[in-house]
């Protein structure tokens, strides 16, 4: 059973009750949920994790890594928060794991402010979702499960 790991930065632990006409009124612990009822749907196992702190985020990817090397892994989704403005650690994290990334957003960051729209994932990810609310997450799974070789060939 391979395993995707969806991870979630600064201020993600506060969904439910940060801006709700921005990122909605569900909170992480229901995001976790819908992750684990569309991994099971795919196969896949499923890490979830939320940090306020760039170094676990980066010490993840590496596990992720790990996993990709022995071919255990499906994927990952970040929502980096803030620090996909910000973090070349993490982008340099995913590059030097060679993991397929979907990089996630509840909102349209194109949309708002200014300094939301560079994105220092986005080069190292494989795709790049906004604006779909916490139902992005769903989508970004069901993303990796059609990247799956044997969903190619089928």
């Amino acid at each position: 059973m391979k395993t995707v790991f969806v991870l979630n930065g600064p201020n993600l632990n506060l969904l439910g009750t940060r801006e709700p006409a921005v990122y909605g009124a569900q909170t992480l612990a229901d995001v976790e949920k819908l992750c684990a009822d569309v991994c099971a749907r795919h196969g896949f196992a499923l890490r979830f994790h939320q940090s306020n702190h760039e170094g676990a985020l980066v010490d993840w990817i590496h596990e992720a890594g790990r996993l990709h090397a022995a071919g255990q892994l499906a994927g990952a989704v970040i929502n980096a928060g803030a620090y996909t403005h910000t973090s070349i650690a993490l982008h340099d994290a995913v590059k030097g794991t060679g993991i397929t990334l979907i990089e996630l957003h509840i909102s349209n960051v194109h949309a708002r402010e200014a300094f939301r729209h560079h994105s220092y994932m986005a080069a190292a990810a494989r795709a790049v979702m906004c604006g779909f609310g916490v139902a992005g997450y769903g989508l970004a799974i069901d993303g990796l499960a059609q990247m799956q070789p044997s969903a190619i060939s089928a």
